[in-house]
Order: C-alpha cells, then structure tokens, then sequence
C-alpha cells in the first residue's frame, strides 16, 4: 500500500502527516499561521498525528508509514477502539444509547426485542450521510426496508449493523424530508486526555453552550474520553429533551471533521501540550 502524504513539524513540537481529501470541513494548511518544517529525511522515527481521511485499511496505512519512519499516535487495535462502535461502546455503555451490532442483518423480531420501536439504525463506523430513510426506523416494516438498501448502499454495505435504542433529543431545527433533526449536539477533540477544542456539530445551523451546559457536557465528554484511553479522540456529545447529557458517537481524532470548532485554536492546544510534556522531559 502506498499513499500520498506530507510530514511536516509543527512548531518544532508537534509531527502531523497530511494528505488533503478536498473537504473543507477537514483539510487545514498549517503555513503561514503556524511555523512548519518538512524534514528531507528522518534521523530518528517520529510519533505523528495522521490528517489523510479516513482509512479504508488502517493497518496498511499503519504498516507503511511505520516503513518511513512514521508511528502514528494510534495502532491499529487503538483505532478500532477509538472508531467502531463495538470497540468504544463496552467502555462507555453506561454513558451512551443502548445498542446491538450484527455482522449480518438481523430479522426485526430480533431488533423490536432487544430494543423496541422506534431504532436508530447505521454503520458501526457511520452513517450514510445523516439520511433519514436509511437511519430511523419507527416500526418493524421500516426496518426491513432499511435492510433491503443496506447491501446497495456505498458506504454501508461493509459495515457491521449497528442498531440503538432511540432518544429523543434537544432539536435546534425540525429535519427536511430526509434528514436527520437538527440535534443539540456538540463536537469535542480530546488529546492526551485534554480537551482542545468543543463546538456545534451542524454548521449550518447557529446555536452555542450556556457556561454551565458546557461544564454538564464537558464532564461527560471527558469521562468518556478517559475511559476510551486514546491519544487523540473526537466525543460527539447531545443533550436529551430531559436535560441529560449523553455521548452520540466517538471517533478517531485523525479522521474527524472539525465541525463548528476554530482548527487554529485546536492545534495551538494541541502544540502547547506537546511543548508542555517536551519541557517537562
């Protein structure tokens, strides 16, 4: 396997390996706002933040970098951990939707069973860019149709079955015919058990956090985050119609988006904790 990427030191502190994947929402150019250095060659192998999308196979990713003298912050076992569902859910059950995962489609017998109606439906790793047809299933016959597309879908017919029990939630917007609602949801990166940065997950819609909605959200987040016990995580958090706080998703802080988050104040945090444990041996 080989890939495209650029390495490059950030601030003297920090080692990122960058390939842009044409997302605004992802992609972020370090130059000019922060002092950049591209080593011709590595003397020694470095610890380094992956920012190439997503993996399709994260261990030839892993095992190819490792070759030029790359470890990224995650192994492999670590980014299942911070990115499938049933990796991160057993650490975090008690602070999360209940789910069920299947490695084929279950019969909604099963499903009405294990959870009742209505289910949140998706892939261990995602959505199928938040449709509302492929992800809510109010009753058993929903469900079957959910399943009929599933094998068609491009981005979930790899994927494990996921289904959760449903919660409803604190709405920003009502949803388009085949969206999911807008959510009081928020997107929080955590690295080396730090936050480094919390904001609005939908973009397109402007809502923000009270100081002490944002203490009630930070303490689950950063529970979550400590428990999850990654170098670099992303806790997708949501407030319930009841007031309570629970985590929507985790992720690896390599492939998520920023979401509503300022990316510069996220990496300035990122390299002052870097330069922080480096000061302090």
């Amino acid at each position: 396997m080989e890939e495209p990427f650029t390495l490059c030191c950030v601030e003297g502190e920090t080692w990122v390996v960058t390939h842009p994947v044409g997302l605004s929402n992802y992609d972020f150019t370090f130059a000019p706002t922060f002092e950049v250095h591209h080593p011709a060659r590595l003397d020694r192998e470095v610890t380094a933040i992956a920012r190439m999308g997503a993996a399709t196979d994260y261990e030839a990713r892993y095992a190819f970098l490792r070759e030029m003298g790359i470890r990224l912050v995650h192994a492999p076992a670590l980014y299942q951990r911070t990115s499938m569902l049933p990796a991160w859910y057993p650490r975090i059950e008690d602070l999360t939707p209940r789910s069920r995962w299947y490695a084929t489609p279950p019969t909604a017998d099963e499903v009405g069973a294990a959870l009742g109606w209505p289910v949140f439906v998706k892939g261990a790793r995602q959505t199928s860019r938040h449709r509302r047809a492929l992800c809510v299933a109010r009753d058993a016959d929903a469900f079957e149709a959910i399943m009929a597309a599933w094998e068609d879908d491009e981005i979930l017919w790899w994927q494990e079955i996921v289904c959760r029990a449903w919660v409803d939630l604190r709405l920003v917007a009502e949803p388009s015919a085949d969206t999911l609602p807008v959510a009081f949801e928020f997107r929080s990166f955590w690295y080396r058990g730090e936050l480094v940065g919390i904001g609005p997950y939908w973009i397109t819609h402007p809502y923000g956090l009270t100081e002490i909605e944002r203490a009630e959200a930070l303490r689950v987040g950063g529970e979550a985050a400590r428990r999850i016990g990654a170098m670099f995580v992303v806790i997708d958090l949501a407030q319930r119609a009841d007031g309570r706080w629970i985590v929507i998703e985790c992720n690896d802080g390599q492939d998520a988006g920023y979401a509503g988050i300022d990316r510069v104040a996220l990496w300035r945090r990122i390299v002052a904790i870097d330069h922080a444990r480096h000061a302090a041996g």
